[in-house]
């Protein structure tokens, strides 16, 4: 398979420790971990830590005023699976205060993978997975005294099985929310728009379907995930083995009737590169770099294990033709030749690959798997430097572990796209829970002015650090 790769400069490689505030004994070093390290400039700390009830297979998260929703992969009959409903209004002491379990979520053979919240209409929004009546998109009442016990309005059953969602806002007109759901299937189409504005009525307008076509197709071709610029204009692709690439989404952000995606980066133009290809893209605020993630499983998985998945920041101020300008490879076993220091059982069934993240203007916060959170500078995008890196003790124990992702020998699996709220960042770890943090370190002042920022969504500070 041919790969497509524009690249200014060379690989950006860093071997990390761990570094935690003396008072936070509960930050664990890497495993494995390596002989000789350097110390990162920066550091997180530990404000609180919920279990969540010790279940594991944990999954997304959402925050809104004083509580935290957290989804579960669990599709299946096992113990506390559903939505959780965490209390953080003292981030010190989170709490299980709730649940949203059978009927509304939770049945048999259900998961609840992606969460959302629309503030201003005070509603949940889970993406769930069922066997066998297929995806479901459901909306919760979380206002006023249903923050603990949310109650169901609406769902919707889109016409295309998606695997992710981003939510958009528009900021011209609020009341107006579009979901742009990823259709991870190779073939047809790969891309479904939705208005959901009256998701309270339960009235749900399919807006847009769109599908590339490839002419030189690869092994995993699917549209895993997207984001959409905060003026609604731009939405950036992560097509896995098919690579990187940029929509104009004007026509949604213009409310035109039948609008219509249009590829900016030519389909033949496309970055790619070598492995599972691109999981994550997101714009940094008000620049024209893309930051990308590639997740990569153990070699369980066909085509995985050492040297996983990492981080690539690209250069879209040309949409026609984006360039990679570096690539942040943040651990030793994230480089081809460290691969022989690995032992098979971690190859097999674990992940130090990057995954899902959050920026601010000059760092991006990316979950990192076995490795935990990482804080990553990016003011200067051709050297991305590592600032901090939180990695939690695991639990001792937990109902059920993830078949490919904690079966062995690493019992952490950071995944949550970072949630930033009133400078303080909630993360899920899969297996071992809900963590708040702090973050000190270069341009921490950008974290402790932000109210809200999620890389999942346009709400809260996205479009004022966009028209920075």
């Amino acid at each position: 398979m041919r790969r497509r790769v524009r690249s200014a400069v060379g690989s950006v490689s860093f071997l990390l420790v761990v570094t935690a505030c003396p008072a936070q004994p509960t930050t664990a070093t890497l495993r494995p971990s390596p002989a000789s390290l350097p110390i990162v400039p920066g550091a997180f700390d530990l404000i609180g830590h919920e279990p969540l009830l010790a279940r594991g297979m944990n999954a997304g998260l959402a925050v809104h005023g004083g509580y935290a929703y957290v989804g579960s992969r669990i599709e299946g009959s096992a113990e506390h699976r559903g939505v959780l409903v965490v209390d953080v209004r003292d981030p010190a002491n989170p709490a299980v205060v709730g649940a949203i379990g059978p009927p509304g979520k939770g049945a048999l053979a259900e998961s609840s993978r992606e969460l959302r919240i629309w503030p201003d209409e005070d509603l949940l929004i889970v993406l769930g997975f069922a066997r066998p009546t297929g995806p479901t998109v459901r909306f919760y009442d979380i206002g006023g005294k249903r923050s603990q016990d949310p109650a169901l309005i609406s769902t919707y059953r889109p016409s295309l099985p998606p695997h992710e969602f981003y939510l958009w806002i528009d900021p011209r007109r609020p009341e107006r929310a579009v979901l742009y759901l990823s259709v991870a299937e190779r073939f047809g189409d790969q891309l479904l728009v939705t208005d959901i504005s009256s998701a309270r009525e339960g009235r749900f307008r399919e807006l847009a379907t769109w599908h590339a076509l490839f002419p030189d197709p690869g092994p995993n071709d699917a549209l895993h995930s997207l984001s959409v610029s905060p003026a609604g204009t731009r939405a950036y692709l992560a097509y896995l083995t098919a690579g990187f690439f940029i929509l104009d989404t004007s026509d949604v952000a213009r409310s035109e009737r039948h609008p219509r995606p249009r590829p900016v980066t030519p389909v033949v133009d496309r970055l790619q590169w070598d492995g599972w290809g691109a999981h994550s893209a997101i714009r940094l605020p008000g620049r024209e770099i893309v930051l990308t993630t590639d997740e990569v499983y153990g070699s369980r998985e066909s085509g995985g294990g050492c040297p996983w998945g990492w981080v690539r920041l690209i250069d879209a101020s040309d949409e026609a033709a984006p360039l990679i300008l570096s690539e942040y490879r943040a651990l030793p076993f994230n480089d081809k030749e460290r691969c022989g220091q690995i032992d098979a059982d971690t190859d097999r069934d674990a992940s130090f690959s990057s995954h899902d993240p959050t920026a601010t203007t000059n760092l991006a916060f990316v979950t990192w798997h076995s490795a935990g959170l990482h804080a990553i500078t990016t003011d200067d995008p051709a050297d991305p430097r590592p600032a901090a890196i939180f990695v939690p003790e695991p639990l001792d124990d937990v109902t059920m572990e993830d078949p490919l992702l904690s079966s062995g020998p690493q019992k952490v699996v950071m995944w949550s796209y970072p949630i930033i709220q009133d400078g303080l960042i909630y993360v899920v770890d899969l297996r071992n829970g809900l963590y708040v943090l702090s973050y000190r370190g270069p341009f921490e002042d950008e974290v402790s002015a932000i109210s809200f920022l999620e890389g999942n969504s346009n709400l809260g500070d996205a479009l004022r650090l966009d028209e920075r």
